[in-house]
């Protein structure tokens, strides 16, 4: 089994990496961590590139870290662009059985204006997605 554990770099999500880290030991599957950096056109940007990369490298290199204190071999990727489209072309690449993300950190009303990361993915994706709540999370 393949699993890709999509970063989010605007949050730290450790319960994602503990989630992704419990389904790999048990069904011995690879993980491969990636984060978007979210930006498309760098003259469009608030700020240079260079910030948005450290932050999506920053929260993939923590969840590889988590994992590996898991006892679970991960690597980390970090691309550019729209997240849900890299999301699922690195999923394509990665030929993942599975993408896991973690729920979305926005409020409902940015939720509504903005989109959904975690959203888009079980909308578009052909592969199974797990949308991960924070464990202490309620409605």
């Amino acid at each position: 089994m393949r699993i890709v554990l999509a970063a989010n770099p605007e949050a730290d999500q450790p319960w994602v990496a503990d989630a992704v880290a419990g389904l790999a030991r048990q069904t011995a599957a690879t993980v491969a961590v990636v984060a978007v950096d979210e930006i498309e056109l760098e003259r469009l940007s608030p700020a240079p590139r260079a910030v948005f990369v450290e932050r999506a490298r920053a929260a993939a290199d923590a969840a590889v870290r988590r994992l590996a204190d898991a006892g679970v071999e991960a690597h980390a990727t970090v691309l550019s662009g729209r997240p849900v489209e890299r999301i699922l072309e690195f999923a394509e690449a990665q030929n993942a059985d599975l993408i896991v993300v973690g729920s979305s950190t926005r409020p409902a009303v940015a939720e509504r204006l903005l989109g959904s990361v975690p959203l888009s993915l079980v909308k578009k994706s052909s592969r199974p997605v797990v949308v991960v709540t924070h464990p202490h999370h309620t409605h």
